[in-house]
């Protein structure tokens, strides 16, 4: 009877792997099983205060325990009806372990903690197309966890990895613009998708060049930053002409390449 027991402890243990390791919180259903004792094992649903009532037993505090903590609780407090208590606690249904995801660069939500995950976990199963993976971190109360996300999902540093905890929250500002613009005397003015390492002759070159009416030593580059607009002067007739090579500015997100026109 004691094997059988102890088998039955387990099989509920197995219920969530991870059991030991998860702290209970509000609104948890937790199997509390009592060998030998059918009047005493029942699903408990953790209220909002974090106690739990179990015949036997009466009030208990649950919430911040883990369910090892709240069976050895339970087993103290059946041991004055029950000779020996065999205890057993699993989580019958997570509702309360969350990470919470913010931000400009991806729909706001929850995700459930219903195992052990990981940041790279999660991040695996999003769609980060429009997230700066550079400016994104993690905030575990008043602490902010700066992890580099884009290293750890495109090169698979997993030194940046971390087990995320419930109330974790997750922030991901969105990228800036993710165009150029390229206006005014070219062949075919046109917003191109911008490219780490993009300057302003491949811009030029992408928009079929500068057309007959081109003032082109006076095209200039419009660039917010800081909250204001810098306007950066390009000399591309020297540059095309191989005179001044630190002409060929690189190009940031969103910034305006103006080729302005001259008059004949």
């Amino acid at each position: 009877m004691l094997a059988l027991a102890l088998v039955l402890a387990v099989a509920f243990s197995a219920n969530f792997g991870l059991a030991k390791e998860y702290v209970i919180g509000g609104g948890d259903k937790l199997q509390i099983f009592v060998w030998g004792e059918p009047e005493l094992s029942v699903l408990a649903l953790v209220r909002p205060d974090g106690r739990i009532s179990l015949p036997g037993a009466g009030e208990l505090m649950a919430e911040g325990l883990t369910p090892e903590d709240l069976q050895k609780e339970v087993t103290a407090k059946l041991a004055s009806l029950v000779k020996n208590p065999l205890v057993t606690v699993s989580m019958a249904e997570i509702c309360n372990s969350k990470v919470y995801i913010i931000g400009g660069g991806v729909p706001s939500g929850t995700f459930d903690l219903r195992q052990k995950t990981t940041l790279l976990q999660l991040l695996a199963g999003m769609d980060l197309t429009r997230a700066d993976l550079k400016g994104a971190h993690v905030m575990r109360g008043p602490t902010r966890l700066d992890r580099d996300f884009d290293r750890l999902l495109h090169q698979g540093d997993m030194s940046q990895d971390i087990a995320l905890e419930n109330n974790d929250v997750i922030f991901f500002p969105a990228l800036p613009e993710p165009y150029i613009y390229v206006l005014g005397a070219v062949n075919a003015p046109r917003a191109l998708a911008f490219k780490e390492g993009m300057t302003v002759m491949d811009a030029l070159l992408e928009s079929g060049g500068f057309n007959k009416f081109a003032k082109r030593n006076d095209t200039v580059i419009v660039r917010r930053e800081n909250g204001g607009e810098k306007r950066i002067r390009v000399r591309a007739q020297d540059l095309a002409e191989g005179k001044d090579l630190t002409q060929n500015v690189l190009l940031q997100r969103g910034d305006y390449i103006i080729a302005s026109e001259g008059f004949f």
